[in-house]
């Protein structure tokens, strides 16, 4: 599993890779000022790979505009970032990214349970155009919790799964288990609810792994 330090504060870069982070994720719908500065800025600061992130408010995000205005904000951050978080509804720049040489990670945010044939399908329509599909959904009770385990580990890998909220916050500890490829984290200020910090989840790491 791979610690990803989930930023708004680009000067955070740093403490996140002496914490044990593997990634960081720049929330570029949550910062002001000059993309292209502030990724020249974490890459001058620490040493690990970066995903840019442009989160639409339909997924939870801050980005309240269209296809066009999405891929002119991250288009000239493409060159500088390892990954682009694409959502669906974005996808019709995949082949931009793909061709300027970044891996994409093709996401779905849900704020409800999803049916467990329907994350195979979703499973099957994000990975048509991204390199890791990102399913993020809401359970509403255990049982929903137990598919999402059971899809996580029956899914073609690599995938990345998780839980929005802070009810199963514990989830996002077990979904890494089985097979989960990446966990977002925060350095201080968390950029979705019941994220654990980046130091716990090491010592969280620890202890499930050894």
């Amino acid at each position: 599993m791979m610690i990803v330090a989930a930023l708004t504060d680009p000067s955070r870069a740093g403490s996140a890779e002496a914490q044990g982070a593997d990634l960081v994720e720049l929330r570029f719908d949550l910062m002001d000022g000059d993309p292209v500065k502030i990724i020249r800025k974490v890459r001058k600061e620490c040493t690990l790979p970066v995903i840019a992130t442009l989160r639409s408010g339909m997924e939870g995000g801050q980005f309240f505009g269209d296809k066009d205005a999405w891929i002119e904000k991250i288009r000239p951050v493409v060159p500088h970032a390892d990954y682009i978080d694409i959502e669906q509804q974005f996808a019709c720049h995949a082949r931009e990214i793909h061709e300027a040489g970044r891996k994409i990670i093709a996401s779905h945010h849900a704020g409800q349970m999803v049916p467990l044939y329907i994350l195979f399908v979703m499973e099957r329509e994000l990975r048509a155009f991204g390199d890791i599909p990102k399913i993020i959904i809401t359970p509403g009770n255990d049982a929903d919790l137990v598919e999402l385990i059971t899809f996580t580990q029956a899914a073609n890998k690599p995938i990345i799964t998780g839980v929005m909220g802070s009810q199963f916050r514990y989830a996002r500890g077990i979904l890494p288990v089985f097979g989960s490829e990446f966990v977002y984290c925060h350095t201080g200020e968390p950029t979705a609810e019941g994220q654990y910090s980046v130091e716990e989840f090491v010592q969280l790491r620890k202890l499930l792994l050894g």
